[in-house]
């Protein structure tokens, strides 16, 4: 409980036994002020009225400045206009009015409530015996609230009646003395009021008598005057004591946020204790209106909790806007607007069950433009901060580089650090931004693939360029690749994905071409008849596929096939290039040496898992032209291998012919026919070999001269 206060809120008039003595209406203290002024001067007793009046105010009001507090001024100066208008319209009416005025009063029904909230049932005029003796300045001291207002009433109802009167005609300073006392009176009113609004919330429990006086004094002119005109008259002007109330609860709620962090935020830890601080000081403020101050007021018939609760809310928008002015840096602004939408938004802040929601919705507690604003300004520094985790990321995989480490094998496959990396950054920041709202999770997205599709050509080129280049590490960034094709991947991310991983495969496969090419030499030559030079390729062939197997399996499965085709092709282009020419028994021996090999070079991959088996016909085919005794059916064959591969042009079937040695005439015949048929095939709608089926296409053949040559 708060002591009473102990200093007086200004000048005591005069009980109101002691108004049948109209003559000396003023405190006794003040009455040294009011001495009578020698008759010459009544000549002009207007203008020397007027004079003291101005001595008068200007001494009130270093009076009141000591008194009421700096929140109370503006009612000071609000109360003090209005006495000074009425005042200067009754110095002007003055002895030249008539005395047929009659005598305004002051509503009963402003008597009758105030007598009602104090006692009920007792009459309008009568003091409760407590207070009988009592000055208005003692009642407020000792926090009857309503007592004192109801002296007040009764004061200004005698100083209306004795203005009507003109009983100070003769003095008019003493009806401004008077006045100004009641005026001060109700200045130091409103100040207690504020007060008591303002110790509610302090270290020391709570006044609920005090609180239910103030409800009284509210309720009583609420009840009196619902909504009264101001019509100039300071007796008759309405205090309005719940718009007083209000915005000390205001000023109270502003001052407690404000001391819950006094000290600079600096940094992000700083703000971020700030944010605990106001949050810890709002929730048990709000704890304690609900659970103590509430009930005061509820007991008294004047619920609180809704002003209060809007009052904090309004404060901590205020608080927040301040601190948003000051924010820095990407982690600051997202303090602010993660504290906004989860800490003070979510559903257990006030962290008491039960508490009452508003009758109407809350306003946003960041106006839509300034919410607008740190959102932009997060995600601008959100953009810089990701290009540098990257050129982050970028730094670690190269050290690893220099470090020599291979990638680790996790079930089954290579993993390379930089997807996991990568993984962690963008879903630590998307999520983040989720928790905020959909659209600035939408945009982080975005900023994430932007960034990273920056990135991958970067640590494509800077990979290639280095000396870690290995299967191992090629395959496990394929992997890479594949794995970051995160859900609500863009097409802006998509292209330079495909575009690395198809870098990397091609890569992983130019090792295996350098590899194998030497052993094709061998093909078509008497060595190549006598020997087996064929296992040593497909041996190759079989380590290299035993890396595919930590590869993914939709790229693995396309590097194989690749790899299938290679050897196919490059087993075509020796046979179409031949080194020796062989006639009779021999080329009979090359034919059933090709049917061989196409059979071991089919079998291998599709042990190895190839899919690719429309390449098992091609070899084959050459091997059956070749070998064919009967001629007639060489033309079955080509055929066969005109619509198996769209893509053969004429010379290769003109350098095929030159393998088989035919006479002029019948290799006319043949060419024609062929000719005939990839003119047909040319014209139909699938003329075009299908996507990946490409194989004669990339075979250089000599050229036609000396295809005819041959022939001939």
């Amino acid at each position: 409980m708060s002591s009473p206060r102990t200093e007086t809120p200004g000048p005591e008039l005069q009980s109101p036994k002691e108004a049948e003595e109209p003559q000396t209406p003023a405190h006794s203290s003040r009455q040294t002020g009011s001495r009578k002024e020698p008759s010459g001067h009544r000549v002009d007793g207007t203008r020397l009225g007027l004079g003291t009046l101005k001595q008068a105010f200007s001494w009130a009001s270093q009076r009141a400045s000591t008194q009421v507090s700096k929140e109370n001024a503006g009612l000071l100066r609000q109360s003090s206009c209005s006495l000074f208008r009425s005042l200067r319209r009754a110095l002007d009416e003055g002895p030249a009015a008539g005395h047929s005025r009659a005598t305004p009063e002051v509503p009963s029904e402003v008597m009758n409530a105030v007598s009602q909230q104090a006692s009920p049932g007792a009459a309008s005029e009568e003091l409760k015996p407590e207070t009988e003796g009592k000055s208005v300045a003692d009642l407020i001291t000792e926090r009857q609230l309503l007592a004192a207002l109801e002296q007040l009433l009764h004061l200004e109802t005698r100083l209306v009646a004795e203005k009507a009167s003109r009983t100070f005609e003769q003095d008019p300073t003493a009806f401004a003395r008077c006045a100004m006392d009641v005026c001060l009176h109700y200045d130091g009113l409103a100040a207690e009021i504020g007060a008591i609004v303002r110790e509610t919330l302090g270290a020391d429990g709570v006044d609920a008598a005090a609180l239910a006086e103030l409800a009284h004094v509210v309720r009583a002119e609420e009840e009196a005057h619902p909504a009264p005109p101001d019509d100039g008259d300071f007796l008759r002007t309405p205090r309005r004591w719940r718009q007083h109330w209000e915005e000390a609860v205001r000023r109270s709620a502003q001052e407690r946020v404000r001391q819950s962090g006094t000290r600079e935020a600096e940094g992000a830890s700083g703000l971020a204790q700030l944010l605990v601080d106001l949050g810890g000081v709002v929730r048990r403020d709000l704890q304690k209106v609900w659970q103590e101050v509430q009930p005061a007021y509820s007991a008294a018939g004047f619920p609180a909790w809704e002003v209060y609760l809007r009052a904090f809310h309004g404060a901590v928008a205020q608080r927040l806007q301040e601190l948003a002015r000051d924010a820095r840096g990407c982690e600051q602004l997202y303090l602010l607007l993660d504290w906004a939408a989860n800490v003070y938004g979510s559903s257990d802040f006030l962290g008491t069950p039960g508490l009452a929601l508003p009758t109407e919705p809350l306003p946003p507690l960041l106006a839509p433009d300034v919410w607008a604003r740190l959102e932009s300004d997060y995600t601008s520094f959100l953009e810089a901060k990701i290009a540098s985790c990257f050129d982050r990321i970028l730094q670690l995989e190269q050290s690893r580089w220099a470090a020599a480490e291979g990638p680790e094998v996790l079930q089954g496959l290579y993993r390379a650090p930089l997807s996991t990396d990568v993984h962690m950054l963008v879903a630590e920041h998307v999520k983040a931004a989720g928790a905020i709202s959909a659209e600035l999770e939408a945009t982080t997205l975005r900023i994430c693939t932007r960034a990273l599709g920056l990135f991958v050509p970067r640590f494509e080129k800077a990979f290639l360029a280095s000396e870690a280049v290995s299967d191992p590490h090629l395959g496990a960034y394929i992997n890479a690749c594949e794995e970051l094709r995160y859900p609500g991947t863009q097409e802006e991310l998509e292209k330079p994905l495909a575009a690395a991983t198809c870098s990397f495969q091609k890569h992983l496969l130019r090792g295996l071409q350098r590899d194998l090419q030497p052993l094709f030499r061998a093909v078509w030559t008497r060595g190549w008849l006598a020997g087996d030079w064929l296992q040593p390729l497909m041996d190759k062939v079989v380590v290299f596929a035993a890396h595919l197997q930590h590869v993914a399996r939709p790229r693995a499965q396309e590097t194989l096939q690749e790899a299938h085709r290679f050897v196919v092709r490059e087993y075509l282009a020796q046979a179409l290039r031949p080194r020796e020419r062989f006639r009779g028994m021999e080329r009979m021996r090359s034919s059933q040496k090709m049917s061989l090999d196409a059979q071991a070079i089919g079998d291998t991959f599709q042990g190895l898992g190839s899919e690719a088996t429309w390449l098992d016909q091609a070899i084959q085919c050459v091997a059956e032209i070749l070998g064919e005794t009967y001629k007639d059916d060489i033309q079955r064959h080509l055929e066969t291998l005109i619509r198996s591969y769209p893509d053969i042009r004429q010379d290769h079937v003109q350098a095929i012919l030159a393998l088989r040695r035919l006479g002029r005439r019948r290799n006319q015949h043949l060419l024609q026919h062929a000719r005939d048929l990839l003119r047909a095939a040319a014209g139909a709608a699938g003329a075009e070999a299908p996507r990946g089926r490409v194989l004669f296409e990339e075979i250089k053949v000599p050229s036609a001269m000396v295809v005819l040559i041959t022939c001939v």
